[in-house]
């Protein structure tokens, strides 16, 4: 890969939340792919929406690609070792253009698994473009992005423990864990400079689709990002593509979690904003420059369906 990664360290209450800097290109723009739910050895049509991803990725010559979670089915991994990385991540997306940094958080699949394989460093030894944490940080010279872990928020995988057997090892205490989150990703929102904001989560803050909103992530991250001016919320969880609109505020909810499975048609056709729906597989791109930024879904087969452009002001000179 070409990328030039640069780590540091964020000192914010009582945890420490990585950061990583990512170039743009030459001419100051910036250019990702979005998708979730996906890894499945290449079925459900994941070879075919990964092969679609290659060609839109080399026509906008993306920067990265980011994983909106549930990356491995149905349990995630159960080592470093597990053959379904290689099976389900290395062989599937091999266009040249996919050959970038991979930014990816974890979903609730992956925590039925062994959660801390996925955050072992080894991984990044057997295939360098992948660079998964609980909650991080990607500056950019025109865009910040923040990643967050959405799983520990969901009182249901603690109350029904025979139901969600996940591996909570590194979270537990789970109160600890979510004080100091929600303390990092304010503290990280206000001291960010860049004049685009995006969080990244697997779970749904606004959807239509099969899971619905996530009223735990409304309750406790939504008024963090509507107070800190976040542009985009991009997530996974409903395998389905969406654009909603927030009626409160300039956010725009965007999910991608079309990467295999879909098709649940269990649409709940309610709730303001809602801009766009497709039940069905495909993935998001977005393109940057300082005062424009441009969403797209695309389908299966490589069709554009949905576009999304905003513009703002330069944010020193509001």
């Amino acid at each position: 890969m070409n990328n030039i990664i640069l780590l540091s360290f964020v000192s914010v209450s009582t945890a420490e939340l990585q950061r990583f800097e990512h170039p743009v290109k030459a001419d100051g723009s910036l250019s990702f792919l979005a998708i979730g739910d996906w890894g499945r050895r290449g079925a459900y049509n994941q070879s075919q929406v990964a092969y679609q991803m290659g060609e839109i990725g080399t026509k906008l010559n993306i920067d990265f690609v980011i994983s909106t979670g549930d990356n491995f089915y149905n349990r995630g991994l159960t080592s470093v070792k597990d053959p379904a990385f290689v099976e389900s991540f290395t062989k599937i997306y091999t266009a040249k253009s996919l050959q970038k940094q991979w930014y990816i958080v974890l979903g609730n699949h992956d925590y039925r698994g062994n959660a801390l394989a996925q955050l072992s460093p080894v991984l990044m030894k057997i295939d360098s473009r992948w660079l998964c944490l609980r909650s991080f940080l990607v500056n950019t010279k025109i865009a910040d992005f923040f990643f967050i872990d959405t799983n520990p928020f969901v009182d249901k995988y603690f109350l029904r423990k025979k139901h969600y057997q996940h591996d909570w090892r590194g979270v537990l205490p789970r109160k600890q864990y979510l004080s100091n989150l929600l303390k990092d990703l304010d503290f990280a929102l206000r001291n960010s400079s860049a004049n685009w904001k995006v969080v990244v989560g697997h779970h749904t803050i606004r959807s239509i689709g099969h899971h619905g909103d996530t009223k735990e992530v409304v309750d406790q991250i939504l008024p963090i990002l509507e107070a800190n001016n976040v542009d985009a919320y991009i997530n996974g969880h409903d395998h389905c593509l969406e654009h909603i609109s927030s009626t409160n505020s300039q956010i725009q909810f965007l999910t991608s979690g079309g990467g295999s499975k879909a098709w649940k048609g269990d649409i709940k056709m309610k709730g303001d904003g809602s801009k766009f729906y497709y039940d069905g597989q495909g993935f998001l791109s977005a393109q940057f420059t300082e005062t424009d930024a441009e969403f797209a879904f695309y389908d299966v087969s490589g069709t554009l369906l949905h576009r999304l452009n905003l513009s703002k002001l330069l944010y020193d000179s509001m």
